[in-house]
């Protein structure tokens, strides 16, 4: 199920707001006119990706400096480490994340 989390336009560009999708902190960023999803949480100590800088499609977190790529939570340092990522999609005005149970 999706769920609204902001409104086109809410989120400046190169930039990441959190929401709460269910049970769920998630990081929504806007890049090159896109929204994209990823967990907020970054794996390595928790820290807010969401409040991390964006740029060329990547997201440093703001604790330890790990990036990794906002349109698939990859790490860019090892590709076998990822956080999850969702599916968003903008209906009319809203911004909306689908989150699986």
């Amino acid at each position: 199920m999706f769920v609204t989390v902001a409104k086109v336009g809410s989120i400046p560009p190169d930039q990441g707001i959190t929401c709460t999708v269910g049970d769920r902190l998630v990081a929504v960023f806007h890049v090159d006119g896109k929204y994209f999803a990823i967990d907020d949480l970054c794996p390595h100590m928790g820290a807010s990706l969401s409040a991390g800088h964006v740029e060329n499609g990547m997201v440093t977190c703001p604790w330890h400096a790990w990036r990794f790529r906002v349109c698939d939570g990859t790490w860019c340092d090892n590709p076998r480490i990822k956080t999850d990522a969702f599916e968003v999609r903008v209906v009319g005005d809203e911004i909306q994340v689908k989150v699986s149970d």
